[in-house]
């Protein structure tokens, strides 16, 4: 019979569980990110923005729906989101020339300003996280983590 008390410390109830910890290690990355975007001259670039600001990285222009998606994020998060970032110059909302009721995304000079920066804060700390895990290891959280974010 059980007492009802804990087996182990990976209860679910506890510091240990795999939620607490992922959601404290973000939380320790954005602060990290936040730091360095304003160490080097970006300190309007919130971490959240890298929501639709990677995105755009790879695809500029996108309409706000597919955006959305690719973020994962609803639609009301999304446009405030965009909103912010409209007022701290990083991006614009166009009409899109196929369908005039949708809007398109578009990066405007200071985001593309910043991508080198997004790209040389990312790397190092891909290389901080790399000297506590082992490049394997990295590797495959970064599947697992892929996996939960598909679940």
């Amino acid at each position: 019979m059980s007492s009802g008390a804990p087996t182990s410390i990976g209860s679910r109830a506890s510091t240990d569980n795999l939620g607490f910890l992922l959601a404290k290690a973000s939380a320790r990355w954005n602060q990290l990110l936040a730091a360095a975007f304003a160490e080097r001259g970006f300190g309007e670039v919130q971490p959240s923005y890298g929501s639709v600001l990677l995105p755009l990285f790879e695809q500029d222009g996108l309409r706000m729906g597919e955006l959305g998606r690719r973020a994962r994020l609803s639609k009301q998060t999304m446009t405030t989101l965009v909103a912010q970032m409209e007022r701290d110059a990083l991006v614009r909302r166009d009409r899109d020339d196929v369908d005039r009721r949708a809007r398109r995304v578009v990066l405007l000079p200071r985001a593309h300003l910043f991508r080198p920066v997004a790209e040389e804060v990312l790397a190092g700390l891909d290389s901080r996280i790399e000297e506590h895990l082992t490049r394997t290891t990295s590797e495959t959280m970064k599947r697992g983590l892929r996996s939960v974010i598909e679940a």
